[in-house]
Formats: C-alpha cells, structure tokens, sequence
C-alpha cells in the first residue's frame, strides 16, 4: 500500500470515529438507546468503519516506511 493511500485511509477513520462519536451522542442515539438498549445503526457502523479504516491506515504507513 503507498504511502498517500494510508494516510487517506487514516484520516477517513479518524473523520469517521468523530462523526461516530458524535452520532453517538445524538438524541435520537439516546432515544435508541432507552428503547434498544443501544445506538443507532448509523453510529455504530460509523464507528465501526474508523476504526477498520484507522488500522488499515496505520498498517499502511508501516509497511510503507519500510
């Protein structure tokens, strides 16, 4: 994986896990969350994605550096 790619990929998931976090922390998450006893779908799939794409980021620029 080149390097620009890598640091594409972990920007996203750091974009993403904020906007997860943030999604979280809604109200509607919260109406959710008394209901289903968890958040959104959205926010758990956001989450979720940032931190896929955070690891595959900092792989990325491991394996590039090298």
């Amino acid at each position: 994986m080149n390097k620009p790619v890598a640091l594409t990929l972990l920007a996203g998931g750091i974009v993403l896990l904020v906007f997860g976090y943030n999604a979280a922390q809604s109200f509607s998450s919260g109406v959710s969350r008394i209901f289903n006893g968890s958040p959104t779908n959205k926010a758990i799939w956001m989450i979720v994605g940032g931190v896929i794409a955070t690891v595959l980021g900092l792989y990325g620029l491991s394996k590039s550096s090298k």
